[in-house]
Parts: C-alpha cells; sequence; structure tokens
C-alpha cells in the first residue's frame, strides 16, 4: 500500500488522470491525500468531483479555498470571479450529492507525523490545536446553520488569532489561515494582498512556515495553495502546489519514500495569467 499526496488539482482533471497512471496508482491498495482545491478554473471540474467521491475511502480531500467558494457560490453567497469555472456543476442533476459531499469534506486531516491542511497553520497553534478548531468549522459546515455560516465566513478580518474570539470571526480566522495564508507575521498577523513569490513578502511578514518558533513545526505539514511558491521539500513541509493550472506541473508525493512524480499540464487545461 502507498500513500500519494497530490497538490491542486482545480479542474485539471486530464492532468490528474495521467498522474495517477505515472504513480501507477490502484485504488483497490494505496491512497490518495488530496490538499484541497479540487475545482474551478479548470476545464473539468464536474469530472474531477465526481471521481474523487467515487473513490471513497481510498482518497482523502481537505477543503481549499476554491472547494468553499463552490459551495458558497451553489447557495448564492459572494460573487464568481471572471474565471471561475462553476457552472457545469451547478448546472449538474447529481450537483445536490456532489455539493452535499464535499461540504462534509474535512478542513485538516491529522495521521501520524502528518497534518495535511490547504494553506497553512497559524504560528500560535499546535496540530492537536489545529485539529480541534478545524473540528469547530467542519461542525458548523455540517450543522442545520451551515448556510448561515456560508453567508458569513468570507472576508480579511479580523486577521490574527485570538483566544477569545466568538461566533463568526473566529471561524472566519480558522478558515482564512488553513485555506487563504500564504505570508504573516511573527505574531501571526495574515496578510491576504500579496500572492507571489517569497522574495514580494510585505515588510514585517514572512512565509507562515518560516516563523519562528513556529508551534506546528513538530509534524510534517503538507499543503498546496501557493502555486509561485512551487514544490518545496524540507524535513516538515510539503508544499506540492506545482501551478498545474498556469502551465506548471501537477506534483504526487509517496509519503513513505518522499518519491516524486510529475505530470506537465496539458495545454488545453493552462489558464492565461
Amino acid at each position: 500500500m502507498a500513500t500519494y499526496a497530490i497538490g491542486d488539482i482545480q479542474g485539471c482533471f486530464d492532468s490528474f488522470t495521467r498522474l495517477l497512471e505515472r504513480c501507477a496508482f490502484d485504488a483497490t491498495r494505496d491512497r490518495l491525500w488530496l490538499v484541497g482545491d479540487l475545482v474551478n478554473r479548470g476545464p473539468r471540474s464536474l469530472e474531477t468531483l465526481r471521481f474523487v467521491r467515487n473513490l471513497g475511502s481510498a482518497a482523502t480531500t481537505v477543503l481549499g479555498n476554491h472547494d468553499l467558494s463552490l459551495l458558497m457560490s451553489a447557495e448564492g453567497f459572494g460573487k464568481q470571479g471572471k474565471g471561475d469555472t462553476f457552472d457545469e456543476i451547478l448546472a449538474a442533476p447529481d450537483r445536490n450529492e456532489l455539493l452535499d459531499w464535499l461540504r462534509h469534506r474535512p478542513l485538516c486531516h491529522v495521521e501520524g507525523q502528518y497534518c495535511m491542511v490547504h494553506a497553512g497553520l497559524l504560528p500560535q497553534w499546535t496540530v492537536r490545536k489545529a485539529s480541534s478548531l478545524a473540528l469547530e468549522v467542519e461542525t458548523a459546515l455540517a450543522g442545520g446553520k451551515w448556510r448561515k455560516f456560508m453567508a458569513n465566513m468570507w472576508g480579511s478580518e479580523p486577521a490574527s488569532w485570538q483566544n477569545d474570539l466568538e461566533g463568526w470571526p473566529r471561524l472566519r480566522v480558522i478558515v482564512n489561515a488553513m485555506t487563504r495564508m500564504r505570508f504573516c507575521s511573527p505574531q501571526g498577523v495574515m496578510d491576504f494582498r500579496v500572492k507571489g513569490e517569497v522574495s514580494k513578502a510585505p515588510e514585517g511578514y514572512m512565509p507562515w512556515f518560516e516563523v519562528p518558533g513556529r508551534r506546528s513545526a513538530d509534524s510534517v505539514l503538507i499543503t498546496g495553495h501557493w502555486s509561485a511558491l512551487g514544490l518545496k521539500v524540507m524535513p516538515n513541509l510539503l508544499a506540492i502546489d506545482s501551478g498545474c493550472l498556469w502551465g506548471g506541473s501537477l506534483t504526487a508525493i509517496r509519503l513513505e519514500d518522499r518519491a516524486i512524480f510529475q505530470v506537465d499540464c496539458s495545454k488545453e487545461e493552462i489558464r492565461a495569467g
């Protein structure tokens, strides 16, 4: 049995299936760990959702910001961006089953030495604390008031964690850290304006994983989200969004030996700038 962690697919289904072939993935014995952003901007988000859902227990996926944007859009909250490709999913005959399945995915998955989350963890959080906070969001998403949560989820404030936060602001900070964060200050204040290379960090900010004394540093974090960062393999970090959607590659790492498998993005899947 092998476990393959795979970066952001974002509807690049052709690249995804070619990568699985390259890995010789066998759903009867192997497992997939998917870092979120299954959908959006690529041309085949609907097929991607159907395929991963049908894998059942062979696939574990955490929620990314684009997955949450799909759920919001389906309920009429927020606005679709210029490059969003949700319409095929929203018009599908099985849309309700797919969206319900997606809504019940975890925000954070912890197993052994690994913690998989789409974007990252704030420096104040241990993995144990992060797992507990993720459960608060997962409970809200699965509960009877989940639509109200959707209506109040998006927004960039508050930009930092405080233990006494309550209600929607508390859940919003958890979502933002785990699905949107790239840069933060040493005190854990997040910046959402800059999305580019590490060299473009705002003054006083740094990549979240470089904050001195980060309390999750004793675990191996598996993340995606940051395509401009590219593939980054460290003893305690596997950042595996290698920008397939933008003309890069789709990456898988076999966790047992850290072997790397990659395929170039299919030409028809590459988005313009």
